[in-house]
């Protein structure tokens, strides 16, 4: 058996069908695209509104102007591919949307029972059916709104553009003074280090100890001279000096040594220190808009004339097939 044969109605039956009964057919048609004009009337309108964006670089503001030893990145570059989803993802978290329900009271806005068992999930699907966030073929971010109030609309996809880089920087921030808290705590207990090791060499310089080398050198050479003169005086004194050289001396060498790592390790912690602060403090823009919300002119839906033609369309196709039917 062939594919023509199987079809329960042929295109000749359809067609001659039509014929006979064009005049029903077309005052049914038409009055159904009356009726759906109707009702089209009666549906609310609704209005469009969207906001394009770029995601900014991610690189850190501190490697990029501070640290001579990291390859910078611009931050005046545009994001790539993964900045792009991690934009996408931070629009669409649960941070943002709850921010929005709050600020412009949506609850209450599209109408969700209070008493409802599934208030939280009627009100979430009620703003995913109005709000969407999609990526572009172009790398950009395009937040659409939909309301049946043209200026809300706009106020909601501006303000979830404006939310991006607070919620971006309120979870870096968070990150960050960990950081730099670690750092600081780091920094201040190697200050107090060097400061006690300063102290301590400033003792020992009060009984004359500044440099053991040298003097050690130079109290030897002078007693030796001291004691060919038979200078009792000179001895006596050089013995002392060389005494508390003797007993010191390797304590300075010591100290001095250790506070020379102990500075360098601290200018090493200082600059650590300043990108955690310039880190925590920074508070640049995340994202590039290139196309700003505003109140639409004219509705987006509904497409009045496509469900006039949509229901005319659906009435001659059901009467077709009931005539068919009733032929047969």
């Amino acid at each position: 058996m062939n594919y023509s044969s199987e079809r329960i109605f042929s295109t000749k039956e359809i067609l001659d069908v039509l014929k006979r009964n064009k005049k029903w057919v077309s005052i049914f048609t038409i009055l159904s695209g009356v009726v759906f004009a109707i009702i089209s009337l009666f549906l609310p309108d609704y209005y469009e509104s969207e906001v394009i964006l770029y995601p900014a670089s991610s690189s850190s503001i501190s490697q990029s102007l501070l640290d001579k030893n990291v390859k910078s990145r611009d931050i005046l570059k545009f994001g790539e591919e993964e900045e792009v989803e991690q934009v996408q993802q931070i629009l669409q978290s649960d941070l943002i949307r709850s921010r929005i329900i709050d600020r412009f009271n949506l609850a209450k806005h599209y109408k969700i029972d209070n008493q409802s068992k599934y208030q939280k999930a009627e009100l979430y699907d009620a703003y995913d059916e109005n709000v969407t966030i999609r990526r572009t073929k172009y790398n950009s971010v395009k937040i659409t709104v939909i309301d049946q109030n043209r200026d809300t609309a706009a106020l909601i996809a501006n303000e979830i553009s404006n939310l991006l880089d607070t919620t971006m920087n309120f979870l870096q921030k968070t990150r960050a003074l960990k950081a730099f808290q670690i750092v600081e705590k780091e920094y201040n207990k190697l200050q107090e280090e060097i400061n006690f090791l300063n102290d301590s060499l400033s003792k020992l310089r009060a009984l004359g100890i500044n440099d053991y080398e040298s003097q050690s050198e130079v109290f030897n050479q002078a007693l030796a001279q001291a004691i060919l003169k038979n200078d009792k005086n000179a001895i006596r004194e050089l013995e002392q000096k060389i005494k508390i050289l003797s007993e010191y001396g390797s304590s300075y060498i010591q100290l001095s040594n250790y506070l020379e790592f102990q500075t360098e390790e601290l200018s090493i912690i200082h600059s650590k220190y300043a990108e955690a602060k310039v880190d925590l403090e920074q508070n640049l823009p995340h994202k590039f808009v290139v196309s700003a919300a505003f109140p639409a002119e004219k509705p987006s839906y509904p497409i009045r004339w496509l469900i006039v033609l949509a229901g005319m369309f659906s009435t001659l196709v059901l009467l077709t097939f009931i005539l068919l039917i009733f032929e047969k």
